[in-house]
């Protein structure tokens, strides 16, 4: 798994990777295989993860028989099941609430993206 690269004097890049780390592990934990790179950015409240790899078996089997809609439909709706285990990772990286959340998964390439808005921006005071 990769958060990218430290850049020197980066006081963020710590807590993106706590996020990164932490989405992934959570995922691994949920479906029983995990993303294989992550990245995190932060965007004023916004905290985008990227992540690579991570499809089931049975899933990437759906796909490859056009059934990537359905694979979608069921993502996207464990996700909504699991998304406080999501959110949580995220407020306990960045020390701020998780406003709201939402998920999307593309198969061509296979990426997942997490967004999540916070109560303020990322390593600033409440």
């Amino acid at each position: 798994m990769g958060t990218g690269p430290e850049r020197a004097g980066d006081p963020l890049g710590a807590m993106r990777a706590a996020v990164s780390t932490g989405i992934v592990q959570t995922m691994a934990r949920l479906y029983g295989r995990g993303p294989t790179k992550a990245k995190t950015y932060f965007n004023d409240n916004y905290v985008f993860c990227v992540l690579e790899g991570g499809l089931t078996p049975n899933e990437e089997r759906l796909i490859a028989a056009g059934e990537g809609r359905l694979v979608r439909e069921y993502r996207l709706r464990f996700q909504e099941v699991v998304a406080e285990e999501l959110t949580s990772v995220v407020e306990q990286a960045t020390g701020r609430d998780v406003v709201t959340y939402h998920s999307q998964v593309v198969f061509d390439p296979p990426r997942l993206f997490e967004i999540f808005l916070l109560d303020g921006p990322p390593g600033e005071a409440r």
